[in-house]
């Protein structure tokens, strides 16, 4: 049986989303005498270390996809061109160093919001 992708992600999205809310609703109630805890089982701080981990990883996947883009496509161009192969991978390494270089930039601003105070 061949499962469509859409389907299976849908699956893995709900199956993440109940397995997210089964540590709140199955805790155990407090007894004693200290204050009981608000109902929010995520704090800011670690909100943000989320966050902060989602974005990077957004962002590496991001330029990794774009780098992967432009040597594929630099290598398609030297096979139909072989006389301006020279030319094609001058262009294609300053480019992809630009697209690390926003991937470096975009990833510290992650881990600087993720650790700011």
């Amino acid at each position: 049986m061949k499962l469509n992708k859409n389907l299976v992600a849908v699956l893995l999205m709900v199956g993440g989303m109940v397995m997210m809310a089964a540590s709140p609703a199955m805790a155990q109630p407090h007894d004693g005498d200290a204050a009981p805890q608000s109902g929010a089982w995520l704090d800011a701080t670690g909100a943000k270390a989320i966050g902060g981990g989602i974005g990077a990883g957004l962002v590496v996947m991001g330029g990794a996809a774009g780098i992967g883009r432009i040597g594929g496509s630099a290598v398609e161009s030297m096979a139909r061109q072989p006389e301006v192969a020279g030319s094609i991978s001058t262009a294609m390494i300053i480019t992809a160093a630009m697209i690390e270089g926003a991937t470096l930039f975009a990833v510290l601003g992650c881990f600087l919001a993720a650790t700011a105070s």
